[in-house]
This record gives C-alpha cells, structure tokens and sequence, in this order.
C-alpha cells in the first residue's frame, strides 16, 4: 500500500488537466458527451424507438424523447432485470442500484452498466480527490486508509433465472471496484457489505479503530453512528485521538449544514477539512472544488449529458429545458440527465441552484416536491399521506391537517421526525396511532425502513397533538387563509414546525 501511495497521489494531481479542459469548454463538452450517448445508444430497442440514428442536434432530441419519470421508463428497466439485454443501453447491464422508491414502488432499480460505473462513478471518485490535492497540494491523504461507510444492502441476485444483482450503489460499486480501490479503503469487504447494521457497526468499529484512516467517505447519519461506538471502544471523545493523522471526510447525500459544528466537536484537529459531493444512484454530478466555498463543480465528461428545467416549467406537458450557456445563477432547476447507465431525459428529482457560471457550480436547493430527507430517508409526501390514512383507520382517528420536520442528532440522542397533528377525531389510542403510523412508513419506504431499524439512526416519530382550528388560524395570521394557501405536509427545514409550535403556545 506504501509504495501505491505516491503513484495513487500522482496520478490523483495529474487528472486536474482534464478536469481543468472540461471547465474551458463546458459546452463543446457537453456536446460530445451527447454525441456518443446518442451513436452508443442507437441501435438498441429505446434508441430505435425514438430514432437516434438520425438525431444530430440537442433540440432534435428534445422534440422526440419526451421527459421520464422513474415510473414512465420502469417497464423498460424490468425487462433488463428479467434478462433482456439491448433496450436502454448498448453493452449487457447486470447491476441494479436499488434506492428509495415513487409513489409507486417502495424502491427503484437504477441500471448500472460498466461504462456509467468506470467513467462516472470511479472516474468522479478519483476526481474528488484531485480537486482536494489542488486545494492541498502537501496533503498525505492517500498514504493511509480511507473509512468507507456505505448503505444498508447487500448485493443480492434478481432472481434464479436473470444473471442480474441489486444492492444500494455503495454495495454495487464496491463489490467491482478495482483492486487499486480496494487496497486504499477500509474495513474489508466482509464487513462492508454487511445487512444487518447493528452488527455491522460493531464489526465495523472493532476493524478500524486500528487502522491509520486518513479519510471518512460516508453520509453524516451513519457516520456519527459509528463514531459514537468507536468513542465507546477507545474511551475518547475526539477522533484526532484515535486517527492522528486524519485531514478529510467526504460527504453528501444530505445537507452538511445540521452536522457542521457536531462533527468540530467531536474531530478536534488542526487541518482537519471537509468536502461535498454530489453523486446519486443516478450519477456522481459534483463535488466541491474549492473547500470551504459554496458550490459544486458540474462533473462535464463523465457519461451524464445535463438539462436544466426552470421550475416554472416543472408539470407542463412539453416542459422546455436549457443547457448551461442559457442558465442563470439563483434560480431553481430540475435536473434532467442522459446517461451511459440508460437513463435517458431521466428526471432526478432534485432541484439546483448554480452558483457560478464559469466554472459551472451548483448546490441542490431541494427536491421537485415536499419531503424530508435529513438522514436519507427520502420522505415523500406520498408515503406520509398514506401512513397518516392507514394510522387513522386503525385507531379511528381523523386527521384535519399535519406537517413534520426533522429532529437532528444531538449528543444525547439520535435524530428523528417531529410530527405535529391536529386531529378532528382523535384516535383511541395516541401510541398505537404512531406505531402504525411508523410501521407504514416502513412499508412503503425502504430508506425510512433502514434508517428506522432497532432506532440505530432514526428514532421513533414524536407526534405533537395540535388544538382544533390551530392550522388555521395559523395561516390566518400569516395572511394566507384560503386560496392555494396550505399548511406544508413535509419539510426539510425546521422553520415552519417551530412556528407553528411557538404560534400555538400563544393561543
């Protein structure tokens, strides 16, 4: 691993001339990328459908391939898990990242082809670590071992007859990565790729706690998790102690902001940086390129061609979308992408904002619709309506207006979900209300699911009963009675579930 290091550090500096062609020439980047997802992709059963073979300008191709949803290029992407090959992508596809799932489905199945795992995923991967090596040119962060906390599945095959494989994309991209990969990370693949989280946190503790661990790669939830257990095993409270010569955790996944002063409490070290990344199921989009600035560099070359859809737009019949020399800085776009893993003209979900023009940066500013994912549960108002109608059925209640908000981690519990109800029947019993209300949750969302489990990351919903009219005359006082005017059912952010608290102290 020793004598890796320096050629892995190398060629980690010398990806920043690449990096630095597709900032000078984001357009005519973009353009090519276009032109071979559209040769490569011509000849299969999608790409004839649409004609591909005779698209040769960006607005052709808007004109024919209408917007999809998970749900409207689904009955595509079944056939591939039941073994067809040649309908969204022109190389055999037998990976699936499943992730948190549509009103439909409880999880979604993202293709996961060799190309969109070697040239976007890794290839984005070892372009987070030549941005931090441009930032620090001095840093030694390839001389130890980078933590790896990855999600909760294990790969696991489709079926007996399809020589398919699903598992979160953590499992999936661990389990082909390059030896290279493997040999810079850290626990083993043994423990890695482990279901049960319990468990695995255990393992995962006892394996590093010894290691020289230069660098944590994980979302902010289960990270905490397994400090906290390592601060248990090793008697400490500043990770400094344990790994000396730490100087980097990667994150993304949630907004960094809730966990920002968390995390200097417990890594108190000189030196000691952070980075944001951007990267989904879907694609590894951004990473920060200058640390400790807002804004992610737009990844150009990796596989993924970009629209940006003005969220005026957003649930038009034939939305118009831009590319980046017609966006604006500040405003809201959908992201829409094409990609060597099949997705074509795939609507993410998310909502960015750029924050630079040249280079292209962004920051997610949200979701295209109400949620909640502060832990990367992806809460969607779909899965709380349902287990708000199920909990009522079961207890008899009736429910005339909620809305809930997260609760973060704080050094003496774990995060969870703050709901405020105001019933119009209450239920005949408050708790079995909320154990179903949790259970259905569960049911419909995989993510919520594993982040609930034996309350490792998520505790139990706290419901907050609300007088009768206090939804009301809460919007009443803000002026926004009637109309489109409505309480948020989900949210991100605290703001609304703490005035309302505070509004309804006062009545």
């Amino acid at each position: 691993m020793r004598i890796l290091s320096p050629a892995l550090s190398q060629l980690a500096r010398l990806r920043m001339g690449r990096i630095e062609y597709f900032m000078q020439y984001p357009v005519q980047v973009q353009q090519q990328v276009f032109q071979n997802l559209i040769s490569a992709a011509q000849y299969t059963e999608f790409g004839k459908q649409y004609g591909f073979s005779n698209i040769y300008k960006i607005d052709e191709y808007k004109t024919r391939v209408p917007i999809h949803t998970y749900d409207t290029i689904k009955p595509y992407i079944q056939r591939v898990m039941e073994g067809q090959q040649n309908i969204l992508w022109n190389t055999p596809i037998k990976w699936f990242a499943k992730s948190s799932g549509t009103t439909a489905d409880k999880s979604k199945f993202i293709p996961v082809t060799v190309e969109s795992l070697d040239e976007c995923h890794y290839r984005a991967g070892r372009d987070v670590l030549s941005l931090f090596y441009n930032n620090f040119p001095d840093s030694d962060v390839l001389t130890g071992k980078s933590l790896v906390i990855g999600g909760s599945h294990q790969v696991n095959k489709l079926s007996a007859t399809a020589d398919s494989y699903y598992g979160d994309l953590s499992a999936v991209m661990l389990q082909n990565m390059p030896f290279y990969g493997n040999m810079i990370r850290t626990p083993d693949l043994s423990i890695a790729l482990m279901d049960e989280w319990e468990e695995k946190i255990e393992r995962m503790a006892n394996a590093v706690i010894h290691e020289n661990v230069t660098s944590i790669a994980g979302v902010p939830t289960w990270t905490l998790v397994l400090i906290k257990r390592i601060f248990e095993l090793t008697g400490t409270d500043n990770l400094a102690d344990v790994w000396p010569n730490i100087e980097l955790y990667m994150h993304g996944g949630v907004s960094f902001k809730p966990y920002r002063e968390q995390f200097k409490r417990i890594i108190r070290k000189p030196g000691m940086y952070y980075q944001e990344t951007y990267n989904a199921s879907e694609g590894f989009f951004a990473a920060q390129d200058v640390i400790g600035e807002e804004g992610l560099l737009l990844f150009l070359n990796h596989g993924i061609f970009y629209e940006f859809m003005p969220m005026e737009e957003y649930g038009r019949e034939a939305p118009r979308t831009l590319q980046l020399n017609e966006v604006e800085m500040g405003k809201n776009y959908a992201l829409i992408i094409s990609t060597n893993g099949g997705l074509w003209r795939y609507l993410v979900g998310d909502t960015v904002q750029f924050t630079s023009l040249s280079p292209f940066r962004v920051k997610v500013s949200g979701r295209t619709k109400s949620f909640i994912n502060a832990f990367g549960e992806e809460l969607i108002v779909d899965n709380s309506d349902q287990a708000i109608a199920t909990a009522c059925e079961a207890t008899g209640a009736v429910v005339n207006d909620y809305t809930a908000a997260p609760v973060y981690f704080s050094e003496g519990s774990n995060g969870g979900h703050e709901w405020l109800i105001e019933f119009g029947q209450q239920p005949d019993n408050l708790e079995h209300f909320i154990d179903v209300l949790d259970s259905t949750l569960k049911q419909h969302n995989s993510d919520y699911e594993a982040k609930r489990h034996k309350d490792i990351a998520l505790a139990r919903p706290v419901v907050h009963v609300m007088k009768e009219g206090t939804f009301t005359e809460w919007l009443k006082s803000k002026g926004k009675l009637g109309g489109q005017h409505k309480v948020p059912r989900l949210n991100n952010e605290r703001n609304f579930v703490e005035e309302i608290l505070t509004f309804s102290k006062q009545q």
